[in-house]
């Protein structure tokens, strides 16, 4: 056991360090940041100690709130950091996706064109929201041809879509989990399995396409041929 626990420590420091080293190169100021941020709530601690006659009992609080203050700043900024450079990437919608969390059956690029304009599936208790990333007027034709073709399958389910970026009427990167999770929940459980068991019988254009996980390579080009069935 103690092997094990010595063992992973060195891991969780590397990706500690990793991390931070991403968040830099992004946001030059974190350790300045971090610094202050800590500094400045020990330094109230420690002060409010001397005032009630227990330095060494406000002191050592002091220390753990702020390490723990700087870990909450650290990973804001850090998450911040990685939807800056993901930001416009081919494919960093399907990656935010993945990691929603429990109830949701996320789909990636069940529609596609050439110009890498990309529609991803999630279905949950919320229903079906349809993901598009591209540019707004190609991937809204994609996110309209995907719901009449759901149509002929699934009815009664509420379909709704989001197109990711920064311009009017979309969604930022940044905000698309919670996005998401702001649906009302009008599913249960058993309507949830169904509407996943007909989708998955309709099929998806792009299940036999290899897709790399996370954001796409902007070389990467699309078959030649009819991009629908």
């Amino acid at each position: 056991m103690a092997r094990k626990e010595t063992s992973e420590n060195p891991g969780r420091l590397k990706q500690i360090a990793l991390t931070y080293k991403m968040t830099r190169r992004v946001d030059k100021s974190i350790g300045f940041v971090l610094a202050g941020v800590g500094l400045v709530t020990f330094g109230v601690l420690l002060a409010i100690g001397f005032w009630v006659g227990h330095p060494v009992y406000l002191g050592i609080l002091g220390f753990l709130l702020a390490f723990l203050a700087m870990a909450i700043v650290f990973g804001r900024r850090a998450e911040r950091a990685a939807f800056s450079q993901m930001e416009g990437q081919p494919g960093a919608a399907a990656a935010v996706l993945d990691n929603i969390g429990r109830g949701w059956t996320v789909t990636p690029a069940v529609a596609m064109n050439r110009q890498q304009d990309v529609v991803h599936r999630a279905v949950g208790k919320a229903g079906i929201v349809l993901v598009g990333e591209g540019s707004p007027n190609r991937v809204r034709s994609l996110i309209v041809s995907e719901k009449k073709r759901m149509a002929r399958i699934v009815s009664g389910v509420p379909v709704h879509d989001v197109v990711v970026g920064t311009g009017e009427g979309q969604t930022e990167l940044k905000k698309l989990r919670t996005k998401l999770l702001k649906f009302p929940r009008v599913l249960q459980g058993p309507q949830v399995t169904e509407t996943n068991d007909r989708l998955r019988a309709m099929g998806d254009l792009m299940n036999n396409l290899p897709m790399p996980k996370g954001p796409m390579p902007r070389g990467m080009r699309m078959p030649k041929g009819p991009t629908r069935r």
